[in-house]
């Protein structure tokens, strides 16, 4: 389950940033911080969003899941972020159609095998439009992790 992944220091509901280099840097720095990430992750992220792009339009509401690859991460961990404002990301799979983001679940991916089982299951959870609301509204870390597991345990 994801929500018993979720650490409130790697939630930051209601953040303040001007671009999704900002976000890379603020939710980065504390992955660092808690040593779950080398000090090379947070430009490991820029530069692979800016190859692989991770904006993802679900129904007109924006997200976008920032990961890089495991040599930048000494351990598993799950960050979201709630935006204060909307921020433009770039669409998954394209190059240069805009998605403007209000939820961020940044991962740090310490098994490539598991990658992809983790990244459907927060898919699972970011698919519910009603769930996106829920967490763009949400003004504390306990909220955010309870939605989430009223979510997964639906």
């Amino acid at each position: 389950m994801v929500w018993e992944q979720l650490k409130e220091n790697l939630i930051f509901p209601d953040l303040e940033v001007k671009d999704s280099s900002e976000i890379m840097e603020e939710m980065g720095s504390t992955f660092i911080k808690e040593g779950l990430c080398k000090d090379s992750y947070i430009n490991a992220l820029i530069n692979r969003e800016l190859e692989f792009p991770t904006g993802i339009d679900v129904d007109g509401f924006g997200i976008a899941i920032p990961h890089t690859d495991v040599s930048h991460v000494n351990e598993a961990g799950i960050g979201i972020a709630t935006l204060k404002e909307p921020v433009k990301f770039i669409q998954m799979g394209t190059d240069n159609e805009e998605v403007y983001t209000k939820v961020v679940v940044m991962l740090a991916v310490d098994d490539p095998q598991k990658h992809l089982s983790t990244l459907q299951n927060i898919l699972g959870i970011l698919q519910d439009k009603n769930v996106l609301f829920q967490l763009s509204n949400a003004k504390d870390k306990e909220d955010v992790i309870e939605i989430i597991k009223n979510k997964e345990n639906e």
